[in-house]
């Protein structure tokens, strides 16, 4: 296996686990959280946002590291 394949591997792992972490401890207990369907359409909506807010906090963290890697790496 090439390092690409192996990074495409790991990194594709990754997201499959997070995405099911999401699901897991997110978006599935505030489905079960309500009982009428639009109420829990509307919490599924909304846990999207927490998705998005959680994306965004990992993609400025690695932003972070790759801006200065070159101080945290000396």
């Amino acid at each position: 296996m090439t390092n690409a394949g192996a990074t495409i591997l790991i990194g594709s792992t990754c997201g499959a686990l997070a995405l099911a972490a999401f699901v897991w401890f997110i978006a599935w207990p505030a489905w079960n959280a309500y009982s009428k369907t639009w109420e829990r359409a509307a919490a599924a909506l909304l846990s999207l946002y927490v998705l998005v807010a959680l994306v965004l906090v990992g993609a400025a963290g690695g932003a972070a590291i790759a801006y200065y890697w070159d101080r945290i790496a000396a």
